[in-house]
């Protein structure tokens, strides 16, 4: 039987490119019909010689990612080995890490973990307004958030602005306690959250004392012009039609935007018609504006995840 065994310096090295998972070997394995074994810092594939050579391709393109910085995760070898066996790109590696995302201090660098999430990244770079839809779990903040971070320190903008609405509040708002900012609190902690993700916790903080990260409720954005900034609407689906043209006409100079949401949890009273629902059917026209639509399969979290995703799409569209 053909066999090719691929050594490496350390085992370390050879479990950094499974993802510290030897458990993708079995994945590997079931992807090519091939039987993969490893020991100390070598991995032996033995099979039918096209599918060695494709699970070994897989290897190559990892370890390219790996010395290129990147982490392997489990979503990044899944897409390496899809690549591989139906392929959309010719250099898979090379593609990630020419998208990869600038860490900080001790963050590692961001790159994409799904060929959606690929084709966001680009978008980002590419077009002034983006607009990322898709159910939950796909990255479509964290992203938006790490190509705003990246975009601050390449100095192409100058500070960045995240928002979302607080619709759950509505007209309870005064009935909650405390000030206003203590009220709307709550619905920004999500932004907190990912910017905390992405970044020491010293450092930002030091951004936002000095405010170049601004994190505000969607009602702090009217009567603005945002220069210089790249900006994030987050939970879009829960804007009204009038608060999306409101703040889309907020951008000034030198500005990007990033625009999140998922059209099938829309909270907004009945009879309240989305933002997001008005800006797909109006703006997929509009030069300077790209939509990028994820799929269950783009989500990142654990895989029962894109389960109950595509099992709820199954059931509300059987309902339509």
């Amino acid at each position: 039987m053909p066999s090719v065994t691929l050594n490496y310096e350390t085992p370390q090295f050879l479990h950094s490119l499974l993802g510290d998972d030897i458990t993708q070997l079995r994945a590997l394995q079931d992807a090519f019909g091939i039987r993969a074994t490893s020991r100390d810092g070598w991995v032996k594939l033995e099979g039918d010689q096209k599918d060695i050579e494709s699970a070994k391709d897989v290897f190559v393109e990892l370890e390219k990612v790996r010395r290129g910085g990147g982490d392997i995760t489990p979503n990044t070898f899944r897409l390496i080995v899809d690549n591989a066996r139906q392929p959309w790109s010719d250099a898979p590696a090379e593609n990630l890490m020419e998208l990869k995302l600038l860490g900080s201090g001790r963050k590692p660098p961001v790159i994409a973990k799904t060929r959606g999430q690929i084709e966001y990244i680009r978008a980002m770079r590419e077009n002034e307004v983006v607009f990322g839809i898709g159910p939950a779990g796909t990255g479509k903040t964290f992203l938006a958030m790490a190509q705003a971070l990246h975009a601050l320190k390449e100095k192409s903008v100058q500070r960045i602005v995240l928002t979302r609405p607080a619709v759950e509040a509505g007209e309870a708002l005064g009935f909650l306690p405390g000030d206003l900012n203590e009220k709307v609190a709550p619905y920004l902690r999500p932004l907190y959250d990912a910017l905390y993700e992405m970044l020491e916790a010293d450092e930002a903080e030091k951004l936002l004392e000095r405010g170049i990260v601004e994190i505000a409720p969607l009602a702090y954005m009217r009567g603005r012009t945002l220069k210089g900034s790249f900006v994030i609407l987050d939970e879009a689906q829960n804007t009204t039609t009038e608060q999306m043209l409101m703040f889309l006409t907020r951008l000034g100079e030198g500005s990007r935007c990033a625009v999140t949401g998922d059209p099938s949890q829309v909270d907004l009273r009945r009879g309240v018609r989305s933002g997001l629902g008005e800006a797909i059917q109006v703006l997929p026209d509009v030069k300077g504006i790209r939509f990028v639509r994820f799929e269950p399969t783009d989500v990142v979290r654990l895989p029962v995840v894109q389960r109950i995703i595509e099992a709820y799409r199954v059931h509300r569209g059987a309902g339509e």
